[in-house]
């Protein structure tokens, strides 16, 4: 129990932490006030088998148990108040944390770990973590603390009865460990199953289109009834193995107050102690009983909370990209690769790959799909880090940037747009946070976003999560436009008009050269008219710059882009 508070504690960070410390020193609080329920009950008793009893008695009994009764509501509520809010917080601030954290992991990472896995640990994870951890060390905590006071107090009443009651709790926490090594077998087991039913669900969800596409209900949903099938077989065999043992634990803690009585009552008959004190310790065994039955009731879960903290511990303990470089200006947008070589695991990607691209040109990167283009442009921006060689920005190394004034000189536009579950007005924000309304409408208009102001609500339309109420062509327009308020020294386009439908093409297309217009260009993109006047254009092959011109140079020799050009069908896979 104390490995399982520490791993938490440590876990919330000082804030949370110091909110825990102060409350469970105000949980011992309400457990001297709750055992000073037994000399107010030890006093009215006394003096009811004396003979004694009067309007006084009562009066002085209610005495000494209001006060500590009115202490234990004040203490019980603002320990209470804490816990709540350094358990919830911390699962706020740990959500924070993982996605501030998972800024600065190199993108390979998520080629590599399945998007379930972080799903299930920012939601399921820490939702486990701030509804359990509240309940467990609050009642945990106030459970143990209130009987270890308890059985002190019992010492001034009689020492052999307390030994009973300690070698109780002994026996019971000896089970209670014995428990939760139980519940450790099968907190990986759980976790796996949850981490497959969130996974197939996002599969299924993500590839909706294609399910609709070639009719694979019956396949995918089968795979989620499988996944289901699954959790519900391992949270059944969790559950039947351990209620016996729970059963029992209970039977403890009623043994420990059945203990306490019947020693009790035969220290009374042998004459030992009288019968005001022996009332006062069988109702001090129910009070034991009360507190370890509610600790035990939530005991058991502990070992989740220390699962929590260990997968929330292991997405933040990924390896990131040092990222505390210079706050650099640059003077220009000159960007150099010097001899390049990049691999995910074992496999190259870039193969000594070395190229110039002088400020304010055109440049255009051409080949197969899967030859390195987008890869190129990715580590230029750093979402990687090169294995060997250099990538320099203005005669820079980008490793000696901080990433924030690195990322000010660059503006992506992907064929795939996310726009988040927000406004219009607000996704254009992300690109300039201070952005007046007139310049959101000019930048609408220059990306031929006319559109927009057909919505209910203009730009202040709600687009949903992705922007799944917009189409294709539209989430690009809108992706044009904020790159165009963002105003960077240096634009890649990916593809960028590739979900363009011809009409509005024309259009846009003017829309890029204004967003182009005295910048540093580099286009991935699968149309010839795109890339026909660009200043250089580099033809990528197996990681390798295989060749390198103009077009009118390039269609000259023999080689990839000719082939391209002169025989479009025998492209119809590849990418320029």
């Amino acid at each position: 129990m104390l490995k399982m508070l520490k791993k938490f504690f440590d876990f919330c960070g000082p804030k949370r932490r110091r909110q825990f410390y102060i409350s469970i020193v105000l949980t011992v609080l309400v457990g001297i006030c709750e055992a000073m329920k037994l000399p107010a009950i030890w006093y009215m008793f006394d003096n009811i088998f004396s003979g004694d009893f009067s309007l006084n008695t009562v009066l002085i009994s209610f005495l000494i148990m209001i006060i500590p009764l009115v202490l234990s509501m004040i203490f019980r509520y603002a320990s209470t108040m804490l816990q709540c809010s350094g358990g919830y917080g911390c699962a706020a601030e740990k959500r924070i944390e993982i996605a501030e954290h998972l800024r600065y992991v190199p993108m390979g990472y998520f080629n590599a770990n399945s998007l379930g896995y972080i799903t299930s640990v920012t939601t399921n994870t820490m939702e486990q973590l701030s509804d359990i951890a509240t309940r467990v060390v609050m009642l945990v905590t106030a459970g143990l603390i209130n009987t270890l006071i308890v059985v002190i107090a019992l010492f001034f009443f009689d020492y052999r009865i307390a030994l009973v009651a300690l070698a109780g709790v002994i026996i019971y926490l000896l089970f209670n460990s014995w428990i939760k090594h139980e519940g450790k077998k099968f907190a990986p087991i759980k976790e796996n199953a949850d981490l497959k039913i969130v996974s197939t669900i996002l599969d299924y969800v993500l590839g909706i289109s294609e399910v609709k596409s070639y009719n694979l209900y019956g396949k995918y949903s089968k795979r989620l009834d499988d996944a289901n099938e699954e959790g519900r077989k391992v949270y059944t065999k969790a559950e039947l193995r351990m209620i016996p043992i729970q059963t029992i634990q209970t039977y403890i803690t009623r043994l420990i107050g059945v203990a306490m009585t019947i020693v009790a009552i035969l220290l009374y008959i042998k004459g030992y102690n009288d019968l005001a004190t022996t009332m006062t310790v069988i109702i001090a065994s129910y009070i034991i009983y009360s507190a370890l039955d509610s600790m035990g009731t939530f005991s058991t879960l502990s070992k989740i909370i220390e699962r929590c903290c260990e997968r929330a511990s292991e997405i933040l303990a990924i390896e990131t990209m040092n990222i505390s470089g210079e706050d650099y200006k640059t003077k220009s947008s000159d960007i150099e690769l010097k001899n390049v070589t990049f691999s995910y695991d074992k496999k190259t990607i870039i193969n000594d790959v070395s190229l110039k691209i002088e400020g304010n040109t055109k440049v255009a990167f051409v080949g197969p799909s899967g030859s390195g283009k987008t890869t190129i442009c990715h580590l230029m921006a750093r979402f990687w880090d090169v294995q060997s060689g250099s990538v320099l920005l203005d005669g820079k190394d980008v490793k000696d940037y901080n990433i924030n004034s690195l990322m000010e000189n660059f503006t992506f536009v992907f064929q795939n747009v996310y726009l988040f579950n927000d406004t219009i007005i607000n996704n254009l924000r992300m690109a300039k946070n201070d952005a007046t309304e007139d310049e959101i409408v000019k930048v609408l208009k220059e990306a031929c976003c006319d559109f927009v102001f057909d919505l209910p609500d203009g730009y202040n339309t709600v687009i949903g999560e992705g922007g799944s109420t917009l189409s294709g062509g539209e989430l690009q327009r809108l992706s044009i436009a904020r790159a165009i308020l963002k105003d960077s020294k240096i634009v890649i386009l990916d593809e960028a008009t590739a979900n363009v439908d011809p009409e509005n093409e024309e259009k846009l297309m003017g829309a890029i050269d204004a967003l182009t217009k005295n910048k540093t260009v580099i286009m991935i993109a699968h149309r010839l008219k795109t890339v026909r006047n660009c200043d250089n254009i580099f033809v990528i092959d197996d990681g390798k710059i295989v060749q390198s011109g103009k077009h009118d140079d390039l269609i000259k020799e023999d080689g990839i882009y000719k082939r391209f050009v002169s025989d479009r069908k025998e492209a119809v896979g590849w990418k320029i």
